[in-house]
């Protein structure tokens, strides 16, 4: 039996992840940082019923020696770092919490796989973000990085220290660049989990407006579980690689405002209210992302258009908050 180690496992990625590395027959240990009641958050492995089934181990990214020590005890097949401070946000408001989590993050742990357990093979979640005012119509493995916020400039650190780990001690080491990619276990801060959950609130008449920034800003949105599956495929590879996931095709907020709103029967511009202050400081207007080599060397694709996301998501939404009123 395999054995994966995973951090963030408790976030949306980490959550999905889990559940097809248990379906592949793995053991799969899940790191959290316990907070000072002794607790984590586990409600999204709760959503896939797989709460049971994960070994959640004690561990923080910003201490090398928690790192060496879970790699001594584990002695994980696969380590998958899909650990960071992940709002885009809040990264201007907690620049200095953002590297160290990370960006230097990412070196605890590629320092622990490489002290401890050379022959893991190692994952590292990058983002698009890092592409940021974009240098090419669609971003591919060789299109150059400009980031635009404290989060994407900690990311991409993050996945160039993978890619020196990679060529200057022989590690497994690959880096997924993956485009935005949501479900209904994503956080109720990002953008596209505001807009479903505000169209389930205003349709059951809990709500009546939803406040947005910049929404003529477009992006390429998948689905996270096909996303992960693209994550494990890298590390069934012969090699370390850095890969673009993403679906190809991008669409504006404001249109996939439209898909969720059109799906519970509002009108959307009855509801919406721009918010001067939710404008980032240096923003992010287009992202495309260029699969070609995920598509030919993992033979990956995205299965789940953003419609049927979208109204998987407004669904989950209305039945989260039916629930509740009862």
């Amino acid at each position: 039996m395999p054995r994966a180690l995973i951090t963030g496992v408790t976030g949306q990625d980490g959550a999905y992840l889990s559940q097809l590395l248990l379906e592949k027959g793995y053991e799969v240990f899940g790191m959290a940082r316990r907070t000072s009641t002794g607790g984590f958050q586990d409600g999204r492995l709760r959503w896939l019923g797989i709460v049971d089934r994960v070994r959640i181990v004690d561990g923080d990214l910003t201490d090398l020696s928690s790192m060496l020590r879970l790699m001594k005890d584990i002695e994980p097949d696969e380590v998958y770092n899909l650990g960071a401070q992940s709002f885009v946000g809040t990264s201007w408001h907690q620049p200095l919490l953002t590297a160290q989590v990370t960006a230097l993050g990412v070196t605890n742990i590629l320092e622990a796989v490489r002290v401890m357990r050379p022959q893991a093979r190692f994952y590292q979640a990058s983002s698009s973000e890092m592409y940021g005012l974009i240098q090419e119509a669609h971003q591919s493995e060789k299109t150059p990085f400009y980031p635009r916020s404290p989060y994407a400039v900690a990311k991409l650190y993050g996945h160039w220290i993978t890619v020196n780990y990679r060529e200057s001690f022989g590690l497994h080491a690959s880096s997924g660049i993956l485009f935005n990619h949501e479900s209904p276990l994503r956080g109720i801060e990002f953008v596209t989990r505001k807009v479903t959950d505000a169209a389930a609130r205003i349709k059951l008449g809990l709500a009546q407006k939803l406040p947005l920034g910049n929404i003529d800003a477009k992006r390429d949105w998948g689905h996270a579980r096909d996303y992960v599956r693209a994550m494990w495929l890298m590390l069934q590879q012969d090699q370390g690689e850095d890969y673009v996931v993403a679906t190809g095709r991008t669409t504006t907020v404001r249109d996939m405002c439209e898909i969720a709103f059109r799906h519970v029967g509002l009108n959307l511009d009855d509801h919406l209210f721009i918010d001067p202050d939710l404008f980032r400081p240096a923003e992010v207007d287009v992202l495309l992302g260029d699969p070609a080599k995920a598509h030919s060397k993992l033979g990956w694709q995205a299965d789940t258009t953003l419609e049927s996301m979208i109204t998987e998501m407004v669904d989950a939404d209305l039945e989260r908050l039916r629930s509740r009123r009862v």
